[in-house]
Formats: structure tokens, C-alpha cells, sequence
């Protein structure tokens, strides 16, 4: 039985609201973007009105850069993300290979307590976690910023799901064999939890390079501060408002993540589906 002309258009009706829908919140998200980079490639003259055949220039790039440490900033993002990157990786791996394979007293509680950092946002701990890095005497350092996110109950509870899906025949073999407990580890359980890896890793690198509060709060000179607080110190009103400079720094500092993105999107992508983030 086929449906009438009025029934197929009420069908369609809903699938076209959401086209709609989400074109528009597309365009909405894409405009700012546009308008960073045309200002960004063009002179201060027009930043605030477009003309299509208005010349393009680096200036505003170059002056940015001069007039602000920024490599210094891109260093320090760098290995602020990377020492936390690694380090999550590491404690999570360890902590979510026990709570899988490992029978202790008070496992499930422990496990639950983990859980509940999960639902606690880092900004209600800002004044605990600066108390605790003046009394070690880390303020104004990268190891201050990362301390606080070594530990990820995210990466846990992820990564203990996949070992937990992993059969301990698998095991058995490797014991059989004459492997440690380590061993396994990191020959068995890390290549079969690579796509939970890739996923995670790319939610930390994105985080933490755009992470803006903690850093802002623990850090006090160049030597210390990432590109996000050295952007906001950089387009103060106190340097004076150049839109041109400003969208110039601000696509410099962005600009390793959307490239990351653009290059590496189908395996962004995959490795989310795979990892069932959602």
C-alpha cells in the first residue's frame, strides 16, 4: 500500500527542518572563523567592512609575533600537553589493567569514587588546587598546571571497559609463556586498546590546549604561561585594540589544531565511533 503525496510530504517535512537546522547552526559556527581569517590576511582598513579584491598581507601575522613571546608560548603548550598526555596515559593504563583484571578488597568502591570525578567540573576546585601548589612551591611552573590532570577518570573508566572486553584466555597464553604481568600489558591489552588510546588522546591535546582558567590562575610570567593566557595577556586593552593583530595571533595559536583536524579528521572521526564516545 503506498502512501499518499501528503503523507510522503509529511514524512519529508521533518528531514528537511533539520537540513535546515543544521546548516544554519553550521553557518553560525563558520562565521567567526571567517571573518578571523579575512581580517588576519588583510590590512586594518578592512577589517570592519569587505572587499573582494582588497590585497592580502602577512603583516599582521609578523607584527604579532614580534610583538609578543609566542614561541615561547608554543613551547610551553607543547610540553604542557605532552607531559599530561603522557602522563594520563601511563597512570590510567595501570590503574584501569587493575580494576579489570585484578580482585583487591574495596575494588568497586574505589572504582566508584573514580567515577565521581566525572561529575565534579575542575573549576570547583581551582582555590583547593592553588592552596596545594603554593604549599609545594609550584606556582608559576607547567608541572603546577598538569599536576591536577595526571589522574583521568575518563581514560580510566574507558580503558577499563576495553580490558574488561578482552577474554583472559589471552592471558592465560601469556602466563603460559612465561610473561609478566607488565609484560602483558603492553603486549597484549595497550595494541588491542589502541583506537580507546587515539580517541582519549585526542580529547586531552584539544582540552588542555585550549584550557584557559587553571593556567591563567597559577601562572604569573612568560616562562610559565600557554598560548591561551599569553592571547588574553596579548589582546588586552592595555596593548591597545588591533583587530587585524588580534585575529592574527589568535589564528596562530588555533591554527596547529585545525590543521591537526584537517589532516587527521577521518581518523578523529573513526576513532571516536570505535571508542563510543558520544
Amino acid at each position: 500500500m503506498k502512501a499518499a503525496p501528503s503523507q510522503r510530504l509529511a514524512y519529508n517535512a521533518p528531514t528537511r527542518l533539520d537540513t535546515l537546522a543544521a546548516w544554519l547552526l553550521a553557518l553560525a559556527w563558520v562565521l567567526p572563523l571567517i571573518y578571523t581569517v579575512w581580517t588576519a590576511f588583510h590590512a586594518p582598513e578592512y577589517a570592519a567592512r569587505f572587499v573582494w579584491n582588497a590585497p592580502l598581507t602577512l603583516d599582521n601575522f609578523a607584527r604579532a609575533w614580534e610583538a609578543a613571546p609566542f614561541a615561547r608560548y608554543f613551547l610551553n603548550t607543547t610540553l604542557l600537553v605532552l607531559m599530561i598526555l603522557v602522563a594520563q596515559l601511563v597512570l590510567s593504563t595501570m590503574a584501569a589493567y587493575a580494576f579489570a583484571r585484578y580482585e583487591f578488597r574495596g575494588r568497586d568502591i574505589v572504582f566508584s569514587l573514580v567515577l565521581v570525578q566525572l561529575t565534579v567540573m575542575p573549576d570547583l576546585l581551582l582555590v583547593e588546587n592553588y592552596r596545594t601548589m603554593a604549599s609545594l612551591g609550584l606556582i608559576d611552573s607547567l608541572f603546577a598546571i598538569g599536576l591536577p590532570y595526571f589522574a583521568s577518570a575518563l581514560a580510566i573508566f574507558l580503558l577499563r571497559q576495553t580490558f574488561m572486553g578482552i577474554p583472559k584466555e589471552l592471558d592465560e597464553a601469556a602466563r603460559m609463556e612465561g610473561a609478566s604481568a607488565l609484560q602483558i600489558l603492553w603486549r597484549v591489552y595497550v595494541p588491542l586498546a589502541k583506537p580507546i588510546y587515539v580517541a582519549f588522546g585526542l580529547v586531552s591535546v584539544s582540552y588542555h590546549w585550549n584550557n584557559f582558567l587553571w593556567p591563567l590562575i597559577v601562572t604569573n610570567s612568560v616562562k610559565a604561561r600557554p598560548l591561551t593566557v599569553g592571547l588574553q595577556v596579548f589582546s588586552s586593552v592595555d596593548q591597545g585594540i588591533d583587530w587585524s593583530i588580534i585575529t592574527a595571533a589568535t589564528l596562530m595559536t588555533s591554527a596547529p589544531l585545525l590543521i591537526a583536524f584537517l589532516l587527521f579528521q577521518r581518523q578523529f572521526v573513526q576513532s571516536f565511533m570505535r571508542a563510543g564516545i558520544k
